[in-house]
């Protein structure tokens, strides 16, 4: 594992790293931000999943979460959104192959030959982690669009992993939109009802873990009603009696400027559930008054 950046901020050290990932077969990038807590001994963390295009650079660069995450004494981990390299199989679009990994396991070649994302991010990048940094094993996951889908699936299908999971714009229900349909067919081929292990609003339908969800959706996104349908996500979350806190917030779009908004209020939800500081809680899903479950 070797070093590559290393930058000072809000008196911790914002770092990415480069490593050879057994589970992908190929090299990886992932940045870590150590806040200066860390220099006293173990911390929580918080691991972060971006979405489609993205690398480990976009959340470190435009979410300005660095700052929350000193306040709180709370490790940051970003991995990179797919394997890379020449070797790897990739697309012409943007939302299929790399920089577009879906967080799953792929089972159709050519593409489960490197994209096992989930397997990397539950497994292998969290085992590097607590062996080579200042953390213990209370861990948090968080996440936009694809990634927002990544951090539900990740803890959904991990039982007692985590002790918070919230997510900005997910793609809730990748099983029946687009961006989905396209990823899912392609890395899991065509049954359909092998989707379902990778969609949050079916797997909230069984699971064994209560732990509350936390989504904000902006109002103004221009992928809500084609891509995003957080309704789906709370209908379901009804039917289960799981609970799903689905804030709905008026003017925002799908941008970074969405995530900078609101990440001060993320990080502050898993920090205390992460140090133990209070019970983060999320209610029960309930059939929203307008279709939108604004709150």
């Amino acid at each position: 594992m070797e070093r590559i950046e290393h930058r000072a901020c809000f008196g911790g050290w914002q770092d990415v790293y480069r490593h050879e990932s057994k589970v992908l077969g190929c090299t990886m990038k992932f940045a870590v931000y150590l806040p200066p807590q860390a220099a006293n001994g173990k911390l929580p963390v918080l691991y972060w999943l971006s979405g489609l295009t993205c690398s480990e650079q976009n959340f470190i660069t435009k979410a300005g979460a660095q700052r929350y995450a000193a306040e709180h004494g709370v490790v940051i981990v970003a991995p990179d959104t797919s394997p890379r390299g020449e070797q790897v199989m990739d697309d012409d679009g943007y939302d299929l192959g790399q920089g577009a990994g879906f967080y799953l396991n792929a089972t159709e070649q050519p593409w489960a030959t490197h994209y096992r994302m989930f397997d990397y991010v539950a497994d292998e990048l969290p085992a590097l982690v607590e062996a080579h940094f200042p953390v213990g094993d209370a861990r948090a996951i968080s996440g936009h669009s694809m990634g927002g889908h990544g951090a539900l699936v990740v803890a959904l299908r991990n039982p007692g992993r985590y002790r918070s999971v919230s997510a900005f714009s997910p793609i809730v229900a990748p099983s029946k939109v687009p961006w989905g349909e396209k990823a899912f067919g392609a890395y899991l081929g065509e049954d359909r009802q092998a989707w379902k292990q990778w969609d949050a609003s079916e797997l909230v339908r069984s699971a064994t873990e209560k732990l509350p969800l936390l989504v904000d959706q902006g109002g103004d996104d221009e992928f809500l009603d084609t891509q995003l349908r957080p309704q789906l996500l709370q209908a379901a979350a009804v039917a289960a009696g799981h609970p799903l806190q689905l804030r709905m917030r008026p003017g925002y779009d799908h941008s970074y400027y969405f995530i900078a908004s609101f990440i001060g209020e993320h990080i502050a939800h898993h920090a205390a559930a992460l140090h133990g500081e209070a019970k983060v809680h999320a209610g029960v899903a309930h059939e929203p008054h307008d279709g939108c479950g604004r709150h």
